[in-house]
C-alpha cells in the first residue's frame, strides 16, 4: 500500500504542484529560509517576505554578517520572532564553524538553532535528496485521514506513531518531491474544514473517507484556554521625542523595540502602575495623560490587552539597564523593528506629530 500511496501522490504532484519561488533547482539556503518562514505562517504571506529577505540577505554569509536589528527589521510582521533570531544565530554558526555550507544530514541539521525534526527532514530531502520524512500540520492531517489514525495527533504517543508511519511511506530517492506533494495535498485538497475528496489522488485508498469520518480526523484534544494578561504602556514625550526600550533577547519579542510597559494584574490601577514603573525601572518622573488606545493581541500562550497612555516627561535621567533605552524622534520610529502592538502605537503617532501636545489639564502629576 505504501508504494501505491507514494506513486499516486507523485503522479498528482507532477501535474498539480504549486509554483513557489523556492522550488525548481533548490538552493539549500533558500529551502532553509522558506521552511523557517513557513512555520506557523501561510504561503501567501511568506512569499513577499521571502523575496525581500533574499534581496537583503542573498547568502548565508550575508545573513551571518548582518546586525540582528537588520534581521529583525526584515522579519517584522511575520511574528514568532524567535525564528528570525535562531536563523541569524544558525547562519553565524554555519559561516564560522561549517565553512558556510549547511549540513546534508538531518542529524547534523538538528544541531543548528531553530531547526527541529520536521525542518531537518524538509531541508535534507528537498535540498539534498536525503530519504527523510516530514511531519507538519498538513502532513498529519493527510496521514490521519488516509490511514484513519485514531490517536491524538498532538500527544507524544500520537506524534511518535505518526513519525513511524511517515518514515515507512517515504519512496527511496524521491523523498523531496514526495514530501512536497504531501504538503501541497494538505494545503490545497485535504484541507481541514472542506476537503475536496472528489479530486484527491489517494481518495480510493483513504480509509477515513470510506468510513465517512474524514471531517473527524485528525483527532486532537481541546487546548486549555489561554490566560489573559493586562499591560499598561506609555507614550512618554520629551522635547519632540518618545521613549523606546529594547526587549531582552531571551524574552518574548526579544531584540525588538517597544514603548515602556508594565503588567497590571487586577486589581492594579493602570495609570499608577505605569507611572511607578517609569520611576522605579526607567528612572523618570512623568505626568500621566489620557488613555489613547486599547490594543488586543493573541500570543501562543496568552492573550494580551494593552492600555496605552499619553505621558509627559517631568524630570529624571534614563537609568541604564541590561538592554538599550533611548529617546527617539517620531520621524525615526519606522527604523526600529517592533512587534505588532508597538507598531500600531507608533503608526498612530504619525499624525500626532503635526498636532500640538495634549493640553496640560489632561495630565496628572
Amino acid at each position: 500500500m505504501s508504494q501505491e500511496f507514494s506513486r499516486k501522490l507523485l503522479a498528482w504532484y507532477a501535474r498539480h504542484q504549486r509554483r513557489l519561488p523556492w522550488r525548481g533547482a533548490p538552493d539549500p539556503y533558500h529551502v532553509w529560509v522558506s521552511e523557517i518562514m513557513l512555520q506557523q505562517t501561510q504561503v501567501e504571506t511568506v512569499i513577499p517576505y521571502y523575496q525581500r529577505w533574499l534581496a537583503r540577505f542573498p547568502t548565508i554569509s550575508a545573513l551571518a554578517e548582518a546586525p540582528l536589528q537588520d534581521v529583525l527589521a526584515a522579519w517584522e510582521g511575520l511574528g514568532y520572532y524567535s525564528r528570525a533570531r535562531n536563523l541569524h544565530r544558525a547562519a553565524q554558526r554555519v559561516a564560522t564553524e561549517l565553512g558556510g555550507r549547511l549540513p546534508r544530514e538531518p542529524a547534523e541539521l538538528l544541531k543548528l538553532p531553530g531547526i527541529g525534526r520536521y525542518t531537518a527532514g524538509a531541508i535534507a530531502s528537498i535540498a539534498f535528496g536525503a530519504d527523510a520524512a516530514v511531519l507538519d500540520g498538513n502532513v498529519k492531517r493527510v496521514l490521519a485521514r488516509a490511514f484513519d489514525f485514531r490517536s491524538d495527533v498532538k500527544s507524544p504517543a500520537g506524534i511518535k506513531a505518526l513519525w513511524a508511519l511517515a518514515e515507512s511511506l517515504v519512496p527511496p530517492g524521491r523523498a523531496g518531491d514526495y514530501n512536497q506533494a504531501l504538503m501541497d495535498l494538505g494545503a490545497t485538497v485535504c484541507t481541514s474544514r472542506a476537503p475536496a475528496c472528489a479530486t484527491c489522488p489517494v481518495r480510493s485508498m483513504c480509509v477515513a473517507r470510506r468510513l465517512g469520518v474524514q471531517l473527524q480526523r485528525p483527532i486532537t484534544h481541546p487546548r486549555p484556554a489561554r490566560p489573559e494578561r493586562v499591560f499598561a504602556a506609555g507614550v512618554v514625550r520629551k522635547a519632540g521625542q518618545v521613549l523606546l526600550v529594547q526587549r531582552p533577547a531571551d524574552e518574548l519579542l526579544g531584540g525588538l523595540w517597544a514603548f515602556p510597559s508594565v503588567e497590571c494584574p487586577p486589581p492594579a490601577e493602570l495609570g499608577h502602575a505605569l507611572r511607578q514603573a517609569l520611576r522605579d525601572e526607567w528612572g523618570i518622573q512623568v505626568s500621566l495623560g489620557p488613555q489613547v488606545q486599547t490594543l488586543f493581541h493573541g500570543f501562543t500562550h496568552f492573550r494580551l490587552t494593552l492600555h496605552v497612555f499619553e505621558c509627559r516627561w517631568r524630570s529624571g535621567r534614563l537609568r541604564r539597564g541590561a538592554t538599550p533605552r533611548r529617546w527617539v524622534r517620531l520621524a525615526d520610529l519606522g527604523t526600529y523593528p517592533m512587534g505588532k502592538t508597538d507598531r500600531q502605537i507608533a503608526t498612530a503617532l504619525k499624525p500626532a506629530a503635526k498636532r500640538p501636545p495634549p493640553a496640560k489639564p489632561g495630565f496628572q502629576s
